[in-house]
């Protein structure tokens, strides 16, 4: 299993530059930040200082979306990274959160994701597209290679994962959930003609080692919040149709009532008092380090290929260095 770290652009810019380099000395394969231009600084010039600061880290978004930037620009912009420091990044995209709601917009609609993600490749890699019927390419490109990995969570959401993109981002690390998640993936890979098997999944939560689990609970219970708002998007599809959204992801939104993206993915959101205890202890990887090692064997088992790690909240160097020191290894 690899490892990944997720950080916000938060100022210092450095900070985040320092902690990755850390990360790769750690052990973990991938680094990843928000892309939020709004909420937080501007994640590719970072991404530029990460990748010169380190020799072998893979970096992402976790995840960008095809509103607030110009698919040309995305392309462009993972293209330049990987002419200049080699095919060492990976586009995570969704269909826009935090991004596009802070300015009273909406997430796209799956079609256009499918789109987007298609013309962000195509150029990423050097081929030619078409848009709105003008040949366009990337005439510099050469050799060029860019994995596109997909945030997902419903059915159709997960069909569009199988067949098109190079790897599935799920943003909770519940065994049961993720289990049923991949599965739908792959079985929309094989219809699609495609290997199953290469399709990546990447299972991204909060991680907080320590014994204090009241103290744990409290500093990661915003990620159900944030989670909550996709949900909330299924449920207002879907319904309470267990068929096409499992119960034990909808079920804890009842009491939801809204969310204040000022505070998105901060520990201390009001807006995140609904989520239950049970709740974050599924949903995220808390207790000392045999607690981490026991779920991330079962979130394996379920097909994740990578753990992603949210350090949102008090303990990060403490969690990063755990991890590198004693849960990486054991997990090797």
């Amino acid at each position: 299993m690899d490892f990944g770290l997720v950080l916000q652009t938060d100022p210092p810019a450095w900070s985040v530059v320092e902690r990755m380099r850390r990360a790769e000395e750690l052990g973990f394969s991938h680094g990843w930040t928000f892309d939020s231009c709004v909420l937080w600084q501007e994640p590719f010039v970072i991404h530029s200082q990460i990748l010169a600061a380190t020799e072998r880290l893979r970096v992402g978004t976790m995840v960008t979306n095809p509103i607030t930037r110009d698919w040309t620009v995305t392309a462009s912009a993972f293209a330049t990274l990987n002419d200049m420091f080699g095919p060492r990044t990976v586009c995570g995209i969704g269909r826009g959160d935090s991004a596009v709601r802070v300015t009273g917009g909406h997430p796209t609609t799956l079609a256009a994701l499918e789109r987007a993600m298609h013309v962000i490749k195509e150029l990423a890699e050097g081929r030619e597209v078409r848009l709105d019927g003008t040949p366009v390419r990337l005439p510099w490109v050469r050799d060029g290679h860019l994995p596109v990995w997909m945030g997902a969570y419903g059915p159709k959401a997960l069909d569009l994962v199988g067949r098109q993109a190079d790897g599935f981002i799920l943003q909770l690390a519940d065994p049961y959930l993720t289990g049923w998640m991949v599965d739908h993936v792959r079985q929309a890979a094989r219809d699609a003609g495609r290997d199953p098997a290469a399709i990546t999944v990447c299972v991204a939560a909060p991680a907080y080692v320590g014994d204090d689990l009241a103290h744990a609970r409290e500093q990661c219970r915003w990620f159900g919040g944030m989670v909550g708002n996709h949900v909330a998007d299924l449920v207002a599809r879907y319904g309470d149709a267990a068929a096409a959204v499992p119960t034990a992801l909808t079920d804890y939104i009842r009491g939801r009532e809204g969310y204040d993206y000022s505070h998105h993915g901060r520990a201390g959101n009001r807006s995140t008092d609904f989520v239950p205890d049970e709740i974050v202890d599924r949903f995220c990887l808390l207790g000392p380090p045999e607690q981490h090692i026991a779920k991330l064997r079962e979130l394996r088992d379920a097909g994740a290929d990578q753990f992603a790690i949210y350090a949102m909240h008090d303990a990060i160097d403490a969690t990063v260095d755990t991890y590198g020191e004693q849960i990486i290894p054991a997990m090797s």
